[in-house]
């Protein structure tokens, strides 16, 4: 039986979070999921053509679905719920509902947020696994395709380990008669080496070509944080030194530039998530409800301390860029960010279509990674290629004064005022060690109750039912 299907049909399969999907010809979004037990793999491809319609899917599934249903998988849009609502930098403004419960250290295994972002980068998973799985169909593109492939699959599995802990890890479309594999949680240190070896694959096969696709430079400042997350730093210099001598990306002269629509994947862009404004199928909600001048739905406000931190240590060009109080009167003294107001217009007609990228990588954080890279989990670094990439990004931000020394709480500090809201507050506490007393006292501030089994989510109920007791779950939930 020949089981090669023509792409220009539906093609259903089911995805690795146990659910089935069907996608079509064009590589658009995939529809409704629906929760099932089992797991088939139809999905098969006759010519290299047909497979880079399942490269762009992979991509389609990190974008995931404009929409405010949990059937959806949602993709990446939510991602800034369970990173950036869980820290110092931003909460809910009426502090009810699913997210507040993450703001407040409180959330649950049934949480639908978290269910909803952990099927949808086991989805990502899968779509990784078919591209992989279909390479002996590629001719001219084979290793551009796995380079893609491995690299999409390494993201997602390094933002599910980092916020999960142990997690299952399918490393192939999952058949009917391995289900088991989806259910059964894996080292760490496992999980890890696999995503070294598919970013080292995925910086030999890639090159410059992409800023909203898998890229070289992107490989490299992907698997540099990896090795810093585990401690790596040698590891990690030079892999962030070839991207800085490349002279193919810099930072924009205008902090504010980089998140202007018209100006999107611009020099200092390494990898982005790309959306398009002009319809619902590949448009974002995400700059709808965590902006100002978006719909106002109550999530990520700012904290007179994230304020305070933008305006004393970001420097007013950065704060002026970054966030603004809500324009609604009913809103007066609440803030939001303002780095993806949508489609770059105040008065959108609709701002639930988003166009905005999401930016994952640009060359701000490469930068600050070289300066820890080089600090090397010590306190404090005076080596002059340190001072010169943290010089740059305070040049840039208008904050001239010559820096001689550098620590590790200015490092960290200034890695939250660059890159505040764009999901990265979180992580960095966690790796530079500090993260139990950061979140410890502010939750102490806020009224929280935290503890150290916080920093890992729950790992969803919907998972552990359908095991039958198999998965486990994390310890406090």
């Amino acid at each position: 039986m020949n089981k090669k299907i023509k792409i220009m049909k539906y093609l259903k399969y089911i995805v690795l979070s146990v659910f089935s999907m069907t996608v079509s010809s064009c590589g658009e979004d995939f529809l409704s999921p629906k929760p099932i037990s089992s797991i088939t793999a139809d999905t098969f491809y006759s010519s290299e053509k047909e497979l880079e319609t399942a490269v762009i899917n992979m991509y389609d599934g990190i974008q995931g679905i404009n929409s405010t249903s949990n059937d959806d998988n949602h993709g990446v849009q939510e991602e800034y719920i369970l990173t950036e609502m869980r820290t110092d930098n931003s909460g809910t403004r009426s502090g009810e509902g699913e997210p507040a419960r993450l703001e407040s250290y409180s959330v649950e295994s049934t949480n639908s947020t978290v269910a909803n972002y952990y099927s949808s980068f086991y989805n990502i998973i899968f779509r990784a696994h078919v591209v992989l799985e279909n390479l002996g169909v590629a001719d001219s593109q084979r290793d551009r395709f796995e380079g893609e492939a491995k690299f999409v699959r390494a993201y997602a599995y390094f933002n599910l380990v980092r916020l999960f802990g142990e997690v299952p890890m399918p490393t192939s479309v999952v058949l009917q008669d391995n289900e088991g594999v989806l259910f059964t949680r894996i080292g760490t240190s496992t999980i890890y080496d696999l995503i070294v070896d598919d970013l080292t694959t995925a910086v030999a096969n890639l090159d410059n070509t992409y800023k909203t696709r898998a890229s070289q430079a992107a490989a490299q400042a992907l698997l540099a944080k990896v090795h810093l997350t585990l401690g790596e730093y040698n590891e990690a210099l030079p892999l962030l030194e070839p991207v800085i001598s490349s002279m193919e990306f810099d930072l924009e002269e205008n902090f504010e530039d980089i998140y202007e629509i018209s100006n999107e994947r611009n020099e200092e862009i390494i990898f982005a998530i790309g959306y398009d404004g002009v319809n619902q199928t590949d448009s974002q909600l995400f700059s709808a409800e965590m902006t100002a001048n978006g719909r106002t739905s109550g999530l990520n406000y700012l904290p007179q301390n994230m304020i305070s931190a933008l305006e004393n240590i970001g420097g007013a060009e950065r704060a002026a860029a970054s966030y603004q109080e809500d324009p609604k009167p009913q809103y007066a003294g609440f803030f939001q960010t303002k780095k993806f107001i949508p489609n770059g217009n105040p008065e959108a007609s609709d701002p639930t279509i988003g166009g905005n990228d999401w930016i994952v990588l640009r060359y701000a954080d490469v930068l600050l990674m070289h300066v820890e890279a080089i600090m090397a989990g010590n306190p404090s670094t005076s080596d002059g290629g340190a001072i010169a990439s943290f010089q740059k990004v305070r040049d840039r931000a208008g904050l001239t004064d010559l820096v001689t020394t550098i620590t590790a709480q200015e490092l960290l500090d200034e890695r939250r005022v660059e890159l505040a809201f764009e999901n990265h507050r979180f992580f960095d506490l966690i790796r530079f060690g500090v993260a139990e007393t950061v979140l410890g006292d502010w939750a102490d501030d806020q009224g929280y109750n935290f503890s150290v089994t916080d920093l890992l989510l729950p790992i969803p109920q919907r998972e552990i039912n359908l095991s039958k007791g198999q998965l486990d779950q994390n310890p406090g939930y």
